[in-house]
């Protein structure tokens, strides 16, 4: 079997943005979430089904899919595969923008359910070392969760380093497979849950139509042209900078050496600058 990278734009939608597959998402929310008994998700709406991206536009880093449960309970998940300024207060911001919306003007505040963030990033945000962070409103002095509509989940997928044979928890099992699935070749032995199972199938690229192959392969090659035009922006910036410190630092050998009465000639030569540079110093 050969699967897709469920890191691309295209994967995630089709894998977790699935309304004919919806125990994948619900399956992959409870394990997150640690959803157990009455809490646990057993339906949900999915707000941003999955679609056949246009083949055009610019790079696209953050990729969403969005659900409610029948409670009335808002679920984001993102996948965001670049570290951009200002991450945190997008985050708060959309989070927040969700918890509003759900009240239309003159209705109670009752009416307001909870808004759940789970972003899933392959860079480092946290100085926690745990692969998987929960941070929610509390008092600091007491710990009190007196704020409770509001949370948000991490998944630094660069501090998951398990194994296939070391996972016990569908959590791990769940992050192994959204980091490591492009570089397996079999479903490992001890997945057992329903929706990792389908999660799985959906990423097997023998179930996948050829459009959304294309679809696929359209967009890796836009996020390689991404991290190339990248590359070459830091590469320039580094080499004007050394350019400039090397330019810096032969002006102060030449300033040394025209006090030192060097005739002008010589220390062109020697330091590379021009003769109008020198008169400058």
């Amino acid at each position: 079997m050969k699967f897709v990278d469920v890191k691309n734009d295209v994967a995630f939608r089709k894998i977790f943005g699935n309304e004919n597959r919806k125990e994948v998402l619900i399956s992959f929310l409870n394990a997150v979430l640690l959803f157990k008994d009455k809490q646990q998700i057993v339906d949900v709406d999915i707000l941003t089904p999955f679609q056949l991206p246009a083949i055009k536009g610019g790079k696209v880093t953050i990729v969403d899919v969005k659900a409610k449960d029948k409670s009335g309970r808002t679920f984001i998940v993102e996948m965001q595969v670049a570290e951009v300024q200002d991450f945190d207060k997008r985050v708060l911001y959309y989070a927040s923008k969700s918890y509003a919306a759900q009240l239309q003007r003159g209705k109670k505040y009752k009416k307001l359910n909870p808004v759940y963030f789970i972003g899933i990033l392959d860079f480092e945000v946290t100085k926690n070392p745990s692969y998987l962070n929960r941070h929610k409103i509390i008092d600091l002095a007491t710990g009190e969760h007196f704020i409770k509509d509001l949370s948000f989940n991490f998944i630094e997928l660069p501090k998951f380093t398990l194994k296939a044979d070391e996972l016990n928890t569908i959590v791990e099992q769940w992050v192994y497979f959204i980091k490591n699935a492009n570089n397996i070749d079999v479903i490992p032995e001890n997945v057992k849950d329903k929706g990792l199972k389908m999660a799985y199938q959906d990423a097997n690229t023998h179930n996948w139509t050829q459009e959304e192959l294309d679809a696929y392969d359209y967009v890796l090659m836009r996020e390689e042209d991404y991290r190339g035009r990248m590359r070459l922006e830091i590469k320039r910036a580094v080499d004007k900078a050394v350019e400039k410190a090397e330019k810096k630092g032969m002006k102060k050998v030449a300033l040394g050496l025209k006090q030192k009465g060097i005739p002008i000639p010589i220390i062109m030569e020697t330091t590379g600058l021009t003769e109008e540079e020198i008169q400058q110093l």
